[in-house]
């Protein structure tokens, strides 16, 4: 039987993940290829769906929408935190920027980070969409080996 990559694989492969424009997000082609394990969340589901049945030393370009790569951006997950949520979860001294991601402690443990759109004296506004949700991606992945 032919090894083909499925969930669980151990994969040794080369990928680039780019915007639509051309411009990388990521790009091991350049570099040393990537190790990963398959359904281990080291790639958005989008992006490891497309690999399912590849096979070693093939080669392709997949141009993948919102759906399928980051997911749509959801306009629930753009929320204010008061200033002692923020102080809470922070150094008192930190002086905040829009555009910097902060991160949060989860009530059950955990974190999750935001983006910081906007402040005023009672409260920030924070993104919690993925940075790439809402875009259209560019994966091109060379699978070098399967274990």
């Amino acid at each position: 039987m032919e090894n083909i990559v499925k969930n669980e694989s151990f994969l040794t492969l080369h990928y680039r993940l780019s915007f639509k424009d051309g411009a990388d997000i990521a790009n091991t082609f350049t570099d040393k290829p990537a190790t990963v394990l398959m359904g281990a969340g080291q790639f958005a589901p989008g992006l490891e769906n497309v690999m399912m049945g590849m096979s070693s030393g093939d080669h392709e370009t997949f141009t993948l929408s919102p759906e399928n790569a980051y997911g749509l951006r959801n306009p629930e997950l753009v929320q204010k935190i008061s200033i002692q949520t923020l102080q809470q979860n922070s150094d008192p001294e930190t002086d905040y920027s829009p555009g910097d991601m902060v991160e949060f402690e989860a009530p059950h443990g955990g974190k999750y980070a935001g983006t910081l759109q906007s402040m005023d004296e009672t409260g920030a506004w924070f993104d919690f969409n993925h940075p790439l949700a809402g875009k259209e991606m560019i994966f091109e992945v060379k699978i070098i080996s399967i274990l």
